[in-house]
């Protein structure tokens, strides 16, 4: 994957702290990221009006926690595309 075709979550956060890249981009939503719970495991994405809006983390977590800990700390991988 090139430089170009992924972001680092470091340089999403540089841009919109705590905001979704994907969610900005594709559907003009400033969304904060949130931990969220799909069939496949926690991940970081937005949601608007309890409605999943973007999965942002090409990482699914296996707990809660995990993921949190992902958020706060910034270890984890923007998906360039939805």
């Amino acid at each position: 994957m090139s430089s170009t075709a992924s972001l680092s979550s470091q340089a999403r956060s540089a841009e919109n702290p705590g905001i979704g890249y994907l969610a900005l981009t594709y559907a003009d939503l400033r969304l904060p990221l949130q931990v969220l719970k799909s069939a496949a495991g926690y991940y970081l994405g937005t949601t608007l009006a309890g409605e999943p809006v973007s999965r942002e983390s090409r990482e699914y977590f296996t707990s809660h926690e995990a993921a949190t800990r992902a958020l706060a700390t910034g270890d984890w991988h923007q998906r360039a595309c939805p």
